[in-house]
């Protein structure tokens, strides 16, 4: 337990952090997921709507410090590589 009020604050602030990462973390996972079971199923449409929304989701926790901007363009960048592996 902390002793001193900046350390009780900052512990605060750690959990909140973590919690929201947490969030995150299983948002990035669970993208992720979707877009491969999609293309396990040669489903190309939900494939590409979902790539859409990871793109999207992507590049916005970049802005939130949760991804660096590379990361993010390469988790995007290598599912796009795997939906487009799909014939129309």
């Amino acid at each position: 337990m902390a002793n001193h009020k900046q350390a009780a604050k900052r512990a605060r602030q750690t959990n909140v952090k973590t919690e929201r990462n947490r969030f995150y973390r299983t948002r990035v996972k669970n993208i992720t997921k979707d877009i491969r079971e999609a293309v396990e199923n040669k489903d190309k449409s939900l494939a590409e709507e979902k790539l859409k929304l990871a793109n999207k989701l992507f590049h916005s926790y970049v802005s939130k410090g949760f991804f660096k901007k590379g990361t993010a363009s390469r988790r995007v960048s290598r599912l796009a590589k795997l939906v487009n592996t799909l014939s129309a």
